[in-house]
């Protein structure tokens, strides 16, 4: 059977959801500690109170915990913007606003944002199925955020241009190469693609 035709995996019971948000927790403090290289499965395994073996079933690398880690703290910001939108008269100002947000989340955590990145930079194939997922993500939360129900191909196009910027925006600032503003200016600037939208409906 070839990936592609590979059957969905079962959703998580309650127990494997609770080990699973475990390990995710404990591999994050680690990198948060000390960025990518202070990720080591056997600390992880035991901060999260899991044999090794059962990490693995999981997470079978570094690179997929940490880029699962990624996965979940966009899915938390996901949420929390669905909750409380961001303000702007315009798709351009809101989605800019909307990725500022994101950055400032990162900023606060240096090392695990430097280890996301990394891992999401050092990811191979076998990884493509969670690198897409994150994908999906920033891509729904930069649509959420211009208020489009039906993006035309232009505007799809654009998406994906400024969720590119806004990763290399991250590695640049991580390198030590770019300061905040600069990264402000050109995710102000690549949110303009966009062009002119309706606002959406206040609910």
């Amino acid at each position: 059977m070839t990936a592609e035709t590979k059957p969905a995996s079962p959703p998580l019971t309650e127990r494997q959801e609770a080990r699973r948000r475990r390990i995710l927790q404990a591999g994050a403090l680690l990198a948060g500690r000390g960025g990518f290289e202070a990720v080591q499965m056997r600390e992880v395994a035991e901060a999260a109170e899991v044999a090794l073996g059962t990490l693995y079933r999981y997470f079978p690398s570094k690179i997929h915990l940490l880029v699962g880690i990624m996965q979940d703290r966009l899915q938390h910001l996901h949420g929390t913007l669905r909750r409380h939108p961001p303000a702007g008269d315009d798709a351009a100002e809101r989605v800019a606003g909307t990725l500022m947000r994101a950055f400032r989340a990162m900023q606060r955590e240096p090392h695990l944002a430097d280890a996301m990145v990394r891992a999401l930079t050092f990811a191979d194939r076998g990884v493509s199925a969670e690198v897409d997922t994150v994908s999906r993500i920033t891509t729904a939360i930069i649509l959420d955020a211009t208020g489009l129900e039906h993006p035309t191909p232009e505007q799809l196009s654009a998406v994906r241009v400024i969720e590119h910027t806004w990763h290399a925006a991250l590695i640049t600032w991580l390198a030590g190469r770019a300061s905040i503003a600069q990264v402000q200016t050109d995710i102000g600037t690549v949110c303009r693609l966009i062009g002119p939208t309706t606002p959406p409906a206040v609910p």
